[in-house]
């Protein structure tokens, strides 16, 4: 397995390992794959990681702003997504340790996930890393005509901010 940062040529298998989270009906609440300008504005510049197994991308992870505000310019959301045919070989584990060690390099406190209870493989992955689950947010939102919970989970670093 080799981690690196994102390039720019990578936007297609990133998009195709993000439809398959969305084909799979419980990795999100989008509909469509972002186009280039929609992803590259909604992830943070630091922290856009790929891993790939024998030369082939199979997950990536990125950061996005949870706001605006000057004060919580280090509480951020996790996006992970790992290729359905890269599951339960511990990418998803590398992954998720190495946007953690580049999140705190960065600066970032506070790292958040919303995944859906149906998700438990994330879910799993998220507490091994050290994610603690905050709550459930009953009936966030509606995936064709259902109603969806989300776990909201959460990482404080102890090596920056508090």
């Amino acid at each position: 397995m080799k981690i690196r940062e994102f390039e720019f040529a990578d936007f297609k298998a990133v998009t195709d390992i993000y439809q398959e989270g969305i084909d799979g009906g419980n990795a999100t609440f989008e509909k469509h794959p972002k186009t280039w300008p929609e992803w590259d504005s909604a992830m943070l510049t630091p922290c856009r990681l790929v891993i790939e197994i024998d030369s082939q991308l199979v997950g990536w992870a990125g950061l996005l702003p949870t706001s605006t505000r000057e004060a919580y310019i280090g509480v951020v959301e996790v996006s992970i997504y790992i290729s359905d045919k890269a599951k339960g070989n511990g990418a998803g584990y590398a992954l998720l340790t190495e946007l953690i060690k580049q999140s705190e390099e960065a600066g970032c406190w506070t790292l958040q996930s919303a995944i859906f209870p149906e998700n438990q493989a994330s879910i799993n992955l998220h507490q091994k890393c050290g994610f603690k689950t905050l709550g459930v947010r009953e009936r966030l939102g509606q995936m064709n005509g259902v109603w969806r919970d989300v776990v909201l989970m959460e990482r404080r670093s102890d090596k920056v901010g508090v």
